[in-house]
């Protein structure tokens, strides 16, 4: 029987994108000193909402990436609710990202791309 999986979504900048690249789409990078935690969220609204209104103006283009991950591993992460219905995220602290990583169940995917236009807005 095949393991039950779940798909989250991560927003990510330009650099991080690089260093999930680098890795062959197989894990996220090791979080900086000043980030105690990894947070994956529910849902592709939300990471979209993320992605456009965080990370474009903060790096000039964000990007949504989708990835399963073995759903009895991520039982340990309660869904922490940050806002507004869509605003479910996992809490991973940084010390446990190589086992998270480690249960990603196939590649991660880029599976939307925001940056500013010449005007300023975002684009998609």
């Amino acid at each position: 029987m095949a393991k039950a999986l779940t798909t989250l979504y991560r927003p990510v900048g330009p650099k991080e994108l690089e260093l999930i690249k680098a890795s062959g789409y197989t894990k996220f990078p090791p979080r900086l000193p000043d980030q105690p935690f990894f947070y994956p969220v529910m849902n592709e609204a939300y990471a979209a909402q993320i992605s456009s209104e965080w990370n474009v103006p903060a790096y000039g283009a964000g990007y949504v990436t989708m990835f399963d991950v073995d759903s009895s591993f991520l039982a340990r992460y309660p869904v922490q609710n940050v806002g507004g219905a869509i605003h479910n995220e996992l809490w991973v602290p940084a010390e446990e990202l190589d086992a998270f990583n480690a249960h990603i169940v196939g590649l991660i995917e880029v599976i939307a791309k925001f940056e500013a236009n010449p005007s300023g807005s975002v684009a998609h």
